[in-house]
């Protein structure tokens, strides 16, 4: 189910990032000669690009270095020519473009930002939709009019460095800094998948790990929620397979296993978990809805204060009444959409991969024209799964990392978000309102819980679910009346 298109970006303008190479110091000032750098590399003074090259600095076959080459120094030397956007970074799926000014800078034509140096848009840009990431490897992500920037700077090199090989001189495009840089990713990368391939060969895959039965293997009369759907880690899922079942569970991973700090902090209110939790129980199909909250770019603070379930059934054709009818509300009350929830009815609470696709994808568009880093959260519930040590439903955050860029198409990592859990005063008549037309919906519909049916030995389904509920209660519980009314519906409903 598609989300509502999001409100504007919360937070201001985010701060350039810094240079991170020294290749590109030379751009923060325009009336540096270009020639300056090849100087500073070799302990000479003065002396033009095209000179330096044949031996006028620092004696004859001295070499420059690659951090002499600037997009300033490309652009005297007719490499590169100035114009609206003719730069762009692909990133994750994410396009960003950029302007080429005549004294080298980049304007990001999404911002009117202003960057001193390639590196430091690319971090500035990555770090957007991954706010793990630390820098932008500027040069090999930049392209110019489709082509990457390295290119050009090997190109410049081979020119102007005739002794130099041109075999040699495309090697290595990246800086010396960005070389460190892909290094890191490339162990950050060995870190995500949790093994080495040594150890993957000593570990027999486990039978009925990989995939979970297709429906169509289910025997006629079996009930979908019997079917054990056993999760995989996500080390094992290995590239990305369009055979794969997309119902395939995941683990989650936390952010301390990977060496991670969580890129943001989540406070959710008691009636958010109360409502999503009494939605999720009413039907043994899965549900989905949204969530409405306020993020602090200062305190890194995402809080989650008001769900909104979707009075619509997965699949619908038409779902865009009830999203417009929940993007108004939002706007009614002053709240900016930061997720969305779904049911699991009687799985674990842990995500498919089709659930990690569409996260990733709500984070980006969630993203929109954001400057600064603006979190999606996603809350999985599981009210009926045997597996749940009790009557109380499991509720799982999740949020999902990019994969490493050396393998954009590999799935996002899912990963387990802490909250702190805040528990409000008391119900408030929009979630009293909200129980009854979800009561009133689901009403005589056939895959409706039978709440006067046992659920095990001891309890009914509608004991089952005042116990659930009574875990997420407000400090005021003095509409406990109202709620034996709804429950009383449900009861003669079903």
């Amino acid at each position: 189910m598609a989300a509502p298109e999001p409100l504007s970006p919360v937070g201001g303008v985010g701060e350039e990032a810094p240079d991170e190479d020294e290749d590109e110091v030379e751009a923060e000032d325009p009336e540096r000669p270009a020639g300056a750098s090849g100087a500073r590399s070799c302990g000479g003074s003065g002396g033009g690009s095209s000179g330096a090259g044949a031996g006028g600095c620092g004696g004859p076959g001295a070499a420059l270095t690659r951090r002499a080459v600037t997009l300033r120094v490309l652009l005297k030397d007719a490499q590169l020519e100035p114009g609206a956007g003719v730069l762009s970074i692909y990133y994750l799926g994410k396009k960003f473009v950029g302007d080429l000014q005549p004294d080298g800078r980049i304007v990001w034509q999404e911002t009117g930002q202003v960057f001193n140096s390639p590196s430091a848009w690319a971090t500035h840009c990555k770090k957007l939709v991954n706010p793990a990431k630390k820098s932008g490897c500027g040069w090999a992500s930049v392209k110019y009019k489709g082509q990457k920037l390295d290119k050009y700077k090997a190109a410049w090199l081979r020119r102007h460095q005739l002794h130099v090989p041109a075999a040699a001189a495309d090697e290595s495009p990246a800086s010396e800094g960005e070389e460190e840089e892909l290094l890191m990713e490339e162990e950050e990368e060995e870190v995500l998948a949790g093994a080495s391939a040594e150890d993957k060969s000593r570990r027999p895959p486990a039978k009925g790990t990989s995939e979970p039965a297709h429906p169509e293997a289910t025997p006629p009369g079996k009930r979908m929620e019997n079917k054990i759907r056993v999760p995989v880690r996500y080390c094992m899922l290995g590239s990305r397979d369009s055979a794969r079942n997309p119902h395939t569970l995941v683990e989650v991973t936390s952010f301390a296993a990977i060496n991670k700090f969580q890129p943001f902090n989540v406070a959710i209110s008691s009636n958010v978990l109360f409502l999503l939790d009494f939605h999720s129980h009413l039907t043994r199909s899965e549900v989905v809805g949204y969530l409405g909250g306020r993020w602090d770019i200062n305190s890194q603070m995402l809080t989650v204060l008001r769900a909104f379930p979707c009075r619509s059934r997965l699949g619908d054709a038409d779902t865009a009444a009830m999203e417009e009818e929940i993007y108004q509300s939002l706007l009614l009350r002053g709240l900016s959409l930061v997720g969305w929830y779904h049911s699991h009815p009687h799985i674990p609470a842990l995500p498919s991969l089709q659930d990690i696709d569409v996260q990733m994808d709500y984070q980006l568009r969630l993203q929109g024209s954001s400057n600064g880093f603006q979190p999606c959260l996603a809350l999985l519930c599981s009210p009926y799964y045997s597996g749940n040590p009790g009557p109380e439903s499991k509720i799982s955050p999740f949020w999902v990392m990019p994969p490493p860029e050396q393998r954009p198409s590999d799935y996002g990592i899912p990963m387990d978000v802490e909250m702190a859990y805040v528990q409000d005063s008391f119900l408030t008549n929009d979630i009293l309102h909200e129980m009854m037309l979800l009561v009133e919906f689901y009403k005589g519909a056939p895959d409706l819980v039978r709440f006067q049916e046992s659920w095990n030995q001891e309890h009914t389904y509608l004991d089952k679910l005042k116990i659930s509920l009574a875990s997420r209660m407000p400090k005021d519980q003095g509409l406990c009346h109202v709620l034996e009314q709804v429950y009383s519906i449900l009861k003669q409903g079903s």
